[in-house]
């Protein structure tokens, strides 16, 4: 027998364990094959951590990609892939600088042009590399089997190397180029923004409704009408059909009398306010575009600080905001005000990365081309038809389903890709400028009077080459040719929420530069929300920290809490509750584990059953085996994870080891809770190899590589027929007894008697001794099928076994029908007030939704509790 503690603290082991793994060098798999433990021509399995911006801590979001990434790697380890989870963090340029800037600005009231881009950019790189420790260390006390020995980080001087690179060979294929375009313009960072990494929020202002000529025109920003020389209709609105295309007519306006004219486009909305409307192509998408198809001049009228410019006149150099009344009272001084609405509801653009209100501006920029068509095996296709294709052929296969529709709308619509950024942290672009001369390479070009493009590229451009530029694409040929044997990866899990920000952009750009695409699956989680389904956030005060649950309860009880219970693209909700749960069913395998261990002998003996009991365990054992491992590959990792609870607390726990302790099979029980620990190992991989180190002991192979079970049915002579009878016949009988204890109110310690009336009393015969054990039943008598049924008794049908508990002198049979009777006349007086309450037509229509829906469940409960009772009754003989 082993010494065990009684308890399992998770402190004591955690930090230790995930020392051990990693000084084993097995996160990496070339020692795995180096060592023998898997085969030179083992088939890959590869995922890449989706990198996390060095802007802080990992939150609990970050916490659920680590436990379900885990699950996916530790499983597919052991079942002897050659698997490699590739590590890296994401400089996320807007967000970190914006951060930086924060901090530098609260602590010193400095802003980065004080200091100067290098000794900026200084500041930003220490608050990166804090950050990155930070991250590492949470990523380690999550128990991920990462391989640090290849970790990344987007704006690394490989990475620089890779993104040199692919920027150099799409500008020589005209991929991407230079243009005046339409941009999201963040005056706050003073930078561009691309259109997904901006939040819509709702916001309640006022709607002008101007007299613009014969028409009336309407806006929340009159701020921005100053150049509008142009009125646009639909050229099938009958309302202004007398007047034609390109007639021109004079009218006030803001400024004095000028001279517009009528443009007519399908663009218009007839239904929105009077069909007209005038356009500003300087400060919005859609006019924007309508003044490419008509070539029209466009103006600006705010500067990129977010104030007016000298064509408003009096006005030049206001904030838009303080403005935009003082023009309102102009118009109103030329009655060209129709009306004002004051609680007008519309959504206004923010930088989801810095906060700052989106104000579109015309800027030259560097773009990518996502409609330029070139020629890829022959036919002529353009970077949106890639990207259509990769998921629509199936090549990327998106879990859950569904949100291929949501992929597909966003890439139909796809407009050009903004890559440039006006910040200083991030990759610079790689084009220089002498003159009238422009040079693009992966170096500087040789000669003097060389200036670089200031402008940075956008992050998404570096963490689309993610999949490859981190095995050695665009920076050493020889360790690509090495590695991309992981390309493409196996699966990309992320969140559903950078559906577009990420997963399309690295479809883009595998398709481009590999001809391939990046992973073969991508598997979305939802967030992690409150018990109340509220998202996180401080203003809540609900925010989990990971590091804070840890401590208390272990990664193990927190990495369960946030996998089961959790469905792919669905939010799951998490609180205390849930958590210490888990904390006590770690605690409940290490119970276990302290049986097995210091109630049974070590053996290498094969298992070999003995009892009905040994039939049925291993027979479910191996039915979990194929469930479990059918859920995994499924990517159904919450069900996997049901699956093993029930059968470990409810089969198991509550079944095999209490019969173990009146029949003892030691190389039984050792073979099922081993072969759990392997099963468990994915998910909760701290306490599975600690309880692997006290079973086997210290000098022992890591459960880690182990190799995931196989069901051993074909190989041993276990009886399906004896596994049944326990099944159906021992397991249900014990129950039914302990349920009519409770029924009726038995004694816990008086012993009861039984009668079966079956037609095989031989299998019941050999389970005298375990249903007297676990029933608490002094004497058992097996009659054969038509023996009179006793009398004085309560009475259950169990298939084809009919079972007696005798009750005379243990309980008044009569008077506990009469108790009976009258708690179902009761229950049934209630359940008829329930009933006629809620068929009354005027209490239905005047009540609360929330009593309603209350008293149908308290109709429904009454209901069950009526039947019950019947039944109770009707087992009474």
């Amino acid at each position: 027998m082993q010494e065990i503690s009684k308890t399992y603290n998770a402190a004591d082991w955690e930090d230790r364990l995930y020392k051990q793994w990693e000084e084993s060098g097995y996160f990496n798999p070339d020692n795995l094959i180096e060592d023998g433990v898997i085969a030179p021509d083992a088939e890959p399995f590869s995922i890449v951590l989706p990198p996390p911006n060095v802007t802080g801590n990992l939150h609990i979001g970050h916490a659920s990609m680590l436990a379900i990434e885990d699950i996916m790697v530790r499983y597919n380890r052991m079942q002897g892939k050659r698997t490699l989870w590739l590590p890296g963090a994401d400089h996320a340029a807007i967000a970190t600088q914006s951060k930086v800037e924060g901090i530098l600005h609260k602590e010193t009231g400095l802003t980065k042009h004080d200091l100067g881009r290098e000794a900026f950019l200084k500041k930003v790189e220490d608050f990166a590399q804090s950050s990155h420790d930070t991250i590492a260390h949470q990523v380690r006390k999550m128990g991920s089997s990462i391989d640090w020995s290849r970790e990344a980080y987007t704006l690394d001087e490989n990475r620089n190397l890779s993104v040199r690179k692919a920027f150099k060979q799409m500008y020589d294929d005209g991929i991407i180029y230079r243009g005046d375009r339409i941009v999201n313009w963040d005056p706050k960072m003073q930078t561009t923004v691309s259109d997904d990494e901006i939040e819509r929020k709702e916001e309640k202002t006022k709607f002008y409704y101007f007299q613009y000529g014969p028409f009336v025109i309407s806006t929340a920003r009159p701020e921005t009408k100053f150049g509008d020389k142009h009125v646009v209709v639909h050229p099938s609105d009958n309302r202004y059909k007398q007047y034609a295309h390109g007639q021109q007519i004079e009218l006030e306006w803001i400024n004095g009398p000028i001279t517009a004219t009528i443009l007519k486009d399908e663009a218009i909305d007839m239904e929105f306010g009077s069909g007209a409307m005038t356009i500003t192509p300087w400060h919005d998408a859609i006019d924007f575009d309508i003044a490419q198809r008509h070539g029209l001049s466009k103006e600006q009228i705010i500067d990129f600080d977010g104030k007016l410019l000298p064509i408003a006149r009096e006005f030049a150099g206001m904030d838009i905001h303080e403005a935009r009344e003082k023009i309102v009272e102009k118009l109103q001084a030329k009655s060209l005000v129709v009306k004002i609405e004051d609680d007008y509801i519309h959504n206004i653009a923010i930088n989801s990365r810095g906060g700052g209100i989106i104000e579109p501006q015309i800027k030259r920029q560097w773009f990518i081309d996502v409609n330029k068509t070139f020629v890829r095996d022959g036919k002529e296709v353009s970077l949106k038809q890639l990207m259509q294709t990769a998921v629509r052929s199936g090549g990327v296969e998106i879990i859950p389903e569904r949100f291929k529709r949501t992929y597909f709308h966003w890439i139909d619509n796809l407009r050009d890709w903004c890559i440039s950024r006006q910040i200083w942290y991030g990759h610079r672009i790689p084009v220089w400028y002498r003159g009238e001369e422009i040079y693009c390479g992966t170096k500087a070009p040789e000669g003097a009077g060389w200036e670089q493009d200031s402008d940075t590229l956008d992050t998404w451009f570096s963490s689309g080459l993610w999949t490859f530029s981190t095995l050695g694409w665009g920076f050493d040929e020889e360790k690509w040719q090495r590695e991309k044997i992981y390309h493409p990866t196996s699966v990309l899990e992320t969140g559903y929420d950078i559906l577009f920000f990420w997963v399309a952009r690295m479809i883009l750009m595998s398709e481009y530069f590999l001809g391939e695409v990046p992973f073969k699956k991508a598997y979305l989680h939802g967030l992690v929300r409150d018990e109340q389904g509220r998202k996180m956030s401080k203003s809540l005060g609900n925010i989990i920290d990971p590091l804070d649950i840890i401590p208390e309860h272990g990664a193990d009880a927190l990495r369960l809490s946030l996998v089961i219970g959790s469905t792919p693209g669905n939010d799951i909700k998490l609180g205390a509750e849930k958590i210490v749960s888990f904390h006590n069913f770690t605690n409940k395998l290490w119970n276990i584990g302290r049986y097995v261990m210091t109630q049974s002998e070590a053996t290498d003996t094969a298992p070999k059953a003995i009892t009905a009991a040994d039939h049925f365990i291993c027979l479910r054992l191996d039915s979990v085996v194929n469930e479990v491992t059918r859920h995994l590959e499924q990517y159904n990792f919450s069900i996997a994870g049901e699956t093993l609870r029930d059968f470990t607390w409810n089969e198991f726990a509550d079944w095999y080891v209490e019969i173990h302790k009146i029949q003892k099979n030691d190389a039984v029980l050792r073979y099922v809770f081993e072969t759990l620990l392997k099963l468990w190992h994915p998910f909760m991989p701290f306490v599975t190899e600690a309880l692997w180190r006290q079973l086997r002991g210290e000098g022992v192979p890591l459960l880690m590589i182990e190799k995931w079970p196989k069901d051993i049915a074909h190989t041993t002579h276990f009886s399906g027929d004896i596994a049944a009878g326990f099944g159906h016949g021992t397991q249900p009988l014990i129950t039914a007894v302990r349920n009519i204890r409770a029924t009726y109110h038995i004694d816990p310690v008086k012993k009861v008697t039984i009668t079966l009336i079956a037609p095989d009393s031989d299998f019941l015969t050999s389970q005298v001794g375990i249903i007297q054990k676990l029933a608490r039943v002094e004497a058992i008598h097996i009659l054969k099928e038509g023996a009179d049924a006793p009398s004085q008794c309560a009475y259950v049908l169990i298939r084809d076994i009919k079972l007696y508990v005798h009750l005379e002198g243990i309980l008044d049979v009569e008077k506990e029908k009469i108790r009976l009777q009258k708690e179902l006349e009761q229950t049934k007086n209630y359940t008829l007030r329930i009933e006629t309450q809620l068929g009354n037509q005027n209490f239905v229509s005047q009540a609360p939704e929330a009593i309603i829906l209350k008293n149908k469940e308290e109709l429904k409960k009454a209901q069950n509790k009526a039947k019950e009772i019947e039944s109770h009754l009707a087992n009474l003989l």
